[in-house]
């Protein structure tokens, strides 16, 4: 079954609401994999509207499964972590003023930066994760681009509305990982995923990591940190 690395960026965002040290998002951080996380997920957003850079590096230095950083392609940002280095960096696709991503990257082009970028990172030691839709060209072309990792955003699934509809979705992620699989590429699935919805998505063997957040800590804010990671682990069958 999928293992479940823990967003924490929503952590971060209660401390930036209000301008204050607190909570602190290292802290989240460590009583998510104290119950079982695999790792840590953080977003260093262009607006840097919740984790900042000073996050990052601590938490390099403090998780002990896999810190994924989920990045654009912005000068600063890759030259952040290209410092940092965390063990992944998931290039994502990110618009001013969406409230989360929305959709996978548009790899239908040729982009030079987004080559010259896996070719920066991949040199520095850090493993490449691509944020696609759950298409076969998405999966293909990540892999003609030398990633270590797709990551389906599994939005489109989360928003369903209908059994019919659902199980369409599901049948296009596990399409997708079934190809990514066959391309010797890692997979991860994440985006709008909670505990209603996931359990569908832990039956598909070849997702290698469930990446969840917003539910996590929303769930955190009522019965802590650990509870919610423990409940979230027992939703995924682990």
């Amino acid at each position: 079954m999928p293992k479940l690395s823990v967003n924490i960026d929503h952590i971060a965002t209660l401390r930036e609401v209000r301008g204050v040290s607190y909570p602190d998002p290292i802290a989240a951080g460590v009583l998510a994999e104290l119950a079982g996380a695999s790792g840590i997920t953080v977003h260093l957003r262009e607006d840097r509207r919740h984790i900042r850079e000073r996050d990052v590096e601590i938490l390099k230095q403090t998780v002990q499964g896999r810190l994924n950083v989920q990045m654009n392609l912005s000068e600063s940002v890759v030259k952040f972590v290209l410092k940092v280095r965390p063990h992944v960096a998931t290039i994502v696709p990110e618009r001013e003023g969406e409230v989360t991503t929305e959709v996978g990257l548009d790899l239908s082009r040729a982009d030079e930066r987004l080559l010259e970028v896996i070719s920066l990172l991949h040199d520095a030691g850090i493993m490449v994760s691509l944020c696609i839709n759950s298409t076969p060209n998405g999966v293909k072309k990540a892999r003609r681009l030398n990633a270590d990792f797709v990551e389906i955003h599994t939005g489109s699934y989360a928003r369903t509305t209908n059994i019919q509809q659902a199980s369409e979705e599901i049948e296009k992620i596990a399409g997708a990982a079934m190809l990514a699989k066959k391309l010797e590429l890692g997979v991860n699935a994440g985006h709008a995923l909670n505990y209603e919805n996931v359990q569908e998505l832990v039956l598909i063997e070849e997702i290698d990591e469930l990446i969840i957040g917003h539910a996590i800590v929303a769930r955190a804010a009522l019965v802590g940190m650990k509870e919610a990671v423990k409940q979230m682990l027992k939703f995924m069958g682990r």
